[in-house]
């Protein structure tokens, strides 16, 4: 990934987090259904959030008859890469082993983090 993506406020990535569990194009009623479960909020809300999301660059708005639908223009798998770089970066100063005890120290299970080496030595990261 070649540019930095922005990092996102917790509500907007709640949206977009259900925007890429649902098949693109997604409709308002599509992306509240996943949001509803644990993130309700008001359709006003909602219609805010995507209108930012769209401003960013981080989905498009195309006009469907009289409802409109909404495609990410950012995966979910650039957004945690930009992310997870700036963490490095910024927090960790480029350290690799800062990074690993910032992991170790946050709540990883024995299983994930193992799931996690075994990754590294298989060379799939």
């Amino acid at each position: 990934m070649s540019h930095q993506i922005r990092r996102l406020p917790d509500a907007e990535l709640e949206v977009m987090q259900a925007l890429w569990a649902c098949e693109a194009p997604a409709a308002r009623t599509d992306i509240e259904a996943h949001l509803s479960p644990s993130h309700p909020m008001a359709i006003t809300t909602l219609l805010t959030l995507l209108t930012r999301l769209s401003e960013k660059d981080f989905l498009t708005i195309e006009k469907q008859g009289r409802r409109s639908v909404y495609t990410p223009c950012v995966t979910r798998e650039d957004y945690l890469a930009s992310q997870s770089r700036t963490f490095f970066e910024k927090l960790c100063g480029g350290d690799v082993s800062a990074f690993a005890n910032a992991l170790c120290g946050s709540g990883l299970t024995q299983k994930e983090l193992a799931q996690l080496r075994e990754l590294l030595e298989r060379d799939e990261l």
